[in-house]
């Protein structure tokens, strides 16, 4: 099928119009991820960690995130605010070298959008650049969202009682794969720069504003 002049730019323009701007985060970003732990409900807090994670043991697990070994990704909104989270932990275990276990959490008012699975497909691209050849996951049966992303992705999935594995076997890397996460990474990172900007703009017009306000506010009392 050959498409014609004009599907092409439209399926560029959709492509880019859903690109969301997924950044790796390091520990300078710590805060904000347990900010966002924090703020997911006792039932998402007990499908994302296996049991009912109480704001101590948030702290902990994001104090413990090592960010040499493992791989974290966010999705930031326009005030620097991490909407979702993505945890890709590499085994320390030399026999299973090549395996890496994925965890993703979404805001309640993101759901539906396809963040997890974005956030998914991220982690499986630089799984396939760092070398790693299966991709585990462990989630409650009842966490019907994780599921269906292993599921789409054409992952095995082994259920067991209340919980169940998913294992997606990952091919080699190509120069696709090498190339779309440089692409990725270049894009997400200039996002991530704009958002700071227009935030830090946003602070010094609020901040001129407000000392304009308190001017004109003493020139009316003295004029009283």
């Amino acid at each position: 099928m050959i498409l014609s002049s004009n599907t092409r730019p439209k399926t560029l323009w959709h492509r880019l119009m859903r690109w969301i701007p997924i950044r790796s985060l390091g520990p300078r970003h710590r805060e904000r991820i347990a900010h966002h732990l924090k703020l997911l409900n006792t039932t998402d807090r007990y499908l994302r960690f296996g049991f009912h994670a109480t704001d101590e043991q948030i702290e902990r697990y994001v104090a413990g995130l090592n960010f040499e070994r493992d791989d974290i990704y966010g999705v930031f909104n326009r005030r620097l605010e991490l909407l979702a989270v993505a945890h890709m932990a590499f085994s320390v275990d030399p026999q299973w070298a090549c395996c890496a276990e994925f965890g993703v959490s979404v805001d309640a008012h993101m759901r539906g959008r396809g963040l997890g699975g974005r956030l998914f497909k991220r982690a499986v691209v630089h799984a396939r650049n760092e070398g790693v050849g299966l991709l585990f996951i462990h989630a409650l049966t009842e966490n019907t969202a994780m599921l269906k992303i292993a599921r789409n992705a054409g992952a095995r999935i082994e259920r067991e009682g209340g919980e169940s594995d998913a294992y997606l076997s990952l091919p080699e890397a190509n120069l696709d794969s090498q190339f779309s996460e440089l692409v990725d990474d270049s894009l997400a990172d200039v996002d991530f720069h704009l958002k700071t900007r227009a935030k830090q703009f946003m602070a010094a017009l609020k901040m001129m504003q407000d000392v304009r306000r308190g001017v004109q506010l003493g020139r009316h009392q003295s004029a009283e």
